[in-house]
């Protein structure tokens, strides 16, 4: 039988532990998180953003109805999805940097996006690093304005089935109409002549095994597919000056 002294100093003992555990467990969450981000990014701090801009980033293979193979950085379209509904109805969010650098995807999925990203009411700047290759060439030309970083590239090329294709001519002409789509968004948001784009889409000179063409920083300028050579500086000083447009605009109607 247990004493009530005993009991007692038992029941203060239990009470000083937890003392000790809470202190511990306030002041680990801190250093776990500063240690996490050292592991992770390499830095204990992390800039914070201004919310008012939201910055979504389009890398890799976009992935649409299939699954990518798991060695694949993928970018899947069910998350980009929710983040532009989101911009939308945030009121606290004025605009949009897209940031690319993709080697394509899913055509289906690719201009979902696209045509997301071209209609929300908030400006929107799209920049091209890296690369934005394939169905990444509307998304590109889906904002108000856009951007490509001088060693940046863009691969124009007729689109392409993997898997079962059946050898009949109802084939032929569903490939014609969804090439059709792009080419037409494409043509609707930029500054790029149609013929020219065709031209671009179906040359066989420039590809070793493949056709099509490859647009280096200038040069997708120069064919008016992009609307200015530039970085992070410049497309986020062009967002800031869209913001403020919309709003004098937007003070001017009221």
């Amino acid at each position: 039988m247990i004493n009530n002294n005993n009991k007692g100093e038992y029941m203060n003992l239990s009470f000083n532990k937890g003392q000790m555990n809470t202190t511990d467990e306030i002041a680990n969450p801190i250093e776990n998180k500063n240690l996490s981000n050292i592991q992770a990014l390499g830095t204990p701090n992390i800039p914070q953003m201004d919310q008012s801009i939201h910055v979504l980033t389009i890398i890799g293979h976009i992935e649409g109805h299939m699954v990518a193979p798991p060695q694949n950085k993928s970018t899947k379209y069910e998350h980009v999805i929710p983040q532009l509904m989101t911009v939308e109805q945030n009121p606290n969010v004025e605009g949009m940097l897209v940031i690319l650098n993709t080697a394509g995807g899913d055509v289906e999925a690719g201009l979902a996006l696209s045509e997301l990203i071209n209609t929300l009411s908030k400006p929107t700047v799209t920049l091209v690093l890296g690369g934005g290759h394939s169905i990444g060439v509307p998304l590109a030309t889906a904002g108000d304005y856009s951007f490509i970083a001088p060693s940046a590239t863009m691969t124009i090329h007729p689109i392409r089935m993997t898997g079962l294709v059946i050898g009949v001519p109802q084939t032929f002409q569903y490939f014609s109409k969804m090439q059709d789509r792009i080419i037409d968004f494409v043509v609707n948001n930029s500054n790029v002549d149609k013929d020219i784009f065709i031209e671009l889409m179906n040359t066989t000179d420039e590809l070793a095994n493949d056709v099509g063409t490859i647009l280096i920083g200038e040069d997708a300028v120069k064919h008016k597919l992009i609307d200015e050579v530039g970085g992070l500086d410049r497309a986020m000083a062009k967002l800031r000056e869209l913001i403020s447009y919309q709003k004098q605009h937007a003070n001017q109607i009221n």
